[in-house]
């Protein structure tokens, strides 16, 4: 899977050089690339933005940095996602799906965001991370990179993303491990029963439980 990320702050994403998504990188199993937009602003100032036309607060992205910076990792088969607070929510199923695709080029917006028509050339898929506003899209941009990854053949054992949270439609079951007994509290018996049939059991009753109380939205 090949990330091409398009963003005003390639130092944000040092994050990614960690634990599971680091180890990823370093095995080939991701490719992550980061294209500074600022690098293909035309004056000496390399200034990316400029106020906006109509009045209002805030700066808007210039378009012709913005689709520059596009063009110069455009790919017919590459799949293109602008991340906005006026896009789709992600959700399981989205990173599922985006996980099928070879090649992601994610675009962060800062400020007040981008030109429109810099997105109307582009014509991206526009996702958000939730109802709320951020002060990019780099933040956004690692959530997405980071759950998809986790889907990409190799980065995790199939065991672990088969019986996580959303994948069957339920919230996980709880986890347990060493110590058997801590501050008083034991490990369900159920657990230690080695039983493999009675602890599928429990563990699907639990997570349905859990969904219920925590988000009965998913049962609906």
């Amino acid at each position: 899977m090949k990330f091409d990320v398009l963003t005003l702050f390639p130092e944000m994403f040092k994050p990614l050089e960690e634990s599971i998504i680091g180890r990823a990188k370093e095995n080939k199993q991701i490719e992550i690339n980061l294209i500074n937009i600022r690098d293909f602003s035309t004056d000496k100032h390399k200034h990316v933005d400029d106020t906006p036309y109509g009045g209002g607060a805030g700066m808007v992205m210039k378009p012709d940095v913005v689709y520059e910076a596009y063009k110069s990792v455009e790919n017919s088969n590459a799949k293109v996602v602008y991340l906005t607070p006026q896009g789709k929510t992600l959700n399981q199923k989205k990173v599922e799906e985006l996980a099928k695709e070879e090649h992601l080029i994610l675009l962060c917006g800062h400020y007040e965001g981008i030109d429109q028509r810099a997105i109307d050339l582009i014509q991206p898929e526009e996702i958000s991370v939730g109802d709320y506003v951020l002060t990019g899209g780099e933040l956004p941009a690692m959530i997405l990179i980071d759950s998809v990854s986790r889907y990409v053949d190799g980065v995790l054992n199939k065991e672990s993303i088969e019986e996580e949270s959303f994948s069957n439609g339920l919230l996980e079951y709880p986890q347990y491990t060493r110590p058997e007994i801590f501050e008083g509290m034991k490990v369900p018996e159920v657990l230690l029963s080695g039983n493999h049939q009675n602890i599928d059991k429990w563990r699907k009753e639990q997570a349905l439980e859990i969904t219920k109380n925590k988000r009965p939205d998913l049962l609906q």
